[in-house]
């Protein structure tokens, strides 16, 4: 029986997303931003250079599969490095959910659009409703909150860390997604704690049509700098309607997430939960690969691409990371069985030449190995679920239609 792995490389986009000019950084509109294009440019011209690597971008394992194809087909853009004829299934997926954020990416990958308008919170500070801010204080024990404002997650453990340290209040921020993020020390304000209030807080936020409510812990002090643990966790509203992971579990096949997706859709239709940092992740995917039940579903979010290079406009870093997982996938295609499919693609885009910190308005690659060669074309999100359904012979319950 088939197995399936759909493996979700967070942000890694390809341009080309028709309504760009509807999402914003710094109030410039995404029209151009192309995650994969522009890192390919980049590295040509030696502005990739650092991190470990330098030259050109390698990714043969990715270009085999249709990366440069799909980026050429999304947005028209050169990929340097990436100019080889496919051996995979390629194309390019384009949104409708009306949001560039992980829940909206990755529920429509899994065949349920979000149906509402997020609600997002004023670039002003504060930027929370005072309401709002005082419920936290009050949930979190204190006396009040810190931030209360737009910021990168390492920009402000940095700049608040120490304040943190001596009140014990809760540092608490948003960025141009639908998010409330809460960051505490691990031993200062305790992890077990900040999960608590994370978990009590969700309700009123999602009510609010505020999609996550996250949790990041770190650790560290003043002196030796602070760092963020794998211990985050996401409580994210329900998705609008049953998922790809529904269909199969109640078809009485396994469902395992890898990272962040038990959290994305709330341990719905989810058998067991394998997270860490993506080293580790990719190391689950190689023990899935061998252990997973024929009938199977695996499906996985890599986040760092996102958390640790697009949000802080790290060109050389993102290009080594993508480097990192091609030389993974390359060892990893070798084990599959006969049947077997792997879908990869991405949930938007987080382009880090673009100006601002947030994420970028992109269409994303669908990548397909075991299922044959040639151009997909252009199709929509929703496909991939009802596509992944069909290869597993579970009934689809969604919107779209099989590419296979």
């Amino acid at each position: 029986m088939a197995r399936a792995f759909v493996i979700v490389l967070d942000s890694v986009g390809i341009g080309g997303a028709p309504d760009a000019d509807a999402f914003f950084n710094d109030d410039l509109p995404d029209t151009g931003a192309n995650t994969v294009g522009h890192i390919a440019q980049a590295c040509a011209t030696g502005r990739g250079d650092g991190a470990g690597r330098s030259g050109v971008l390698q990714l043969p394992h990715l270009a085999r599969l249709g990366l440069g194809s799909a980026v050429r087909l999304a947005s028209g853009a050169d990929t340097p490095g990436l100019n080889v004829t496919p051996e995979g299934r390629w194309g390019a997926a384009t949104e409708v959910s009306q949001g560039k954020d992980t829940p909206s990416g990755h529920w429509e990958l899994a065949g349920a659009p979000a149906t509402w308008d997020w609600h997002v919170f004023p670039r002003q500070t504060p930027a929370f409703p005072s309401d709002l801010s005082a419920a936290i204080a009050r949930a979190a024990g204190t006396d009040g909150i810190l931030g209360d404002c737009h910021a990168s997650g390492t920009e402000i453990i940095a700049r608040l860390g120490a304040e943190h340290m001596q009140s014990g209040w809760p540092i608490c921020y948003t960025s141009v997604d639908s998010v409330l993020q809460i960051a505490a020390h691990e031993d200062r304000f305790g992890l077990d704690r900040l999960l608590s209030l994370c978990a009590e807080l969700a309700p009123r936020l999602h009510a609010m049509r505020v999609g996550r409510v996250i949790a990041r812990p770190f650790t560290g002090d003043q002196g030796t700098g602070f760092v963020r643990t794998g211990h985050r966790r996401d409580f994210a509203m329900l998705p609008p309607a049953p998922t790809l992971c529904d269909w199969v579990l109640e078809d009485g096949r396994d469902v395992h997430a890898v990272g962040k997706i038990g959290d994305i859709f709330s341990m719905r239709g989810i058998s067991d939960v394998r997270k860490g940092p993506d080293t580790e992740l990719m190391g689950h995917l190689d023990d899935l690969l061998s252990e997973a039940a024929d009938g199977s579903l695996t499906f996985a979010n890599l986040v760092e691409f996102d958390s640790d290079y697009g949000h802080r406009r790290d060109v050389p870093g993102y290009a080594a990371a993508l480097e990192r997982f091609d030389r993974w996938l390359g060892r990893a295609l070798l084990c599959l069985r006969p049947g077997d499919m792997v879908l990869i693609t991405a949930d938007h885009g987080n382009d880090p030449t673009w100006v601002g910190t947030d994420h970028t308005r992109e269409r994303v690659p669908v990548l397909v190995a075991g299922c044959g060669a040639g151009p997909l074309g252009q199709v929509a999100m929703v496909d991939v679920a009802t596509s992944v359904a069909a290869h597993l012979g579970v009934a689809s319950r969604g919107t779209g239609h099989s590419f296979l």
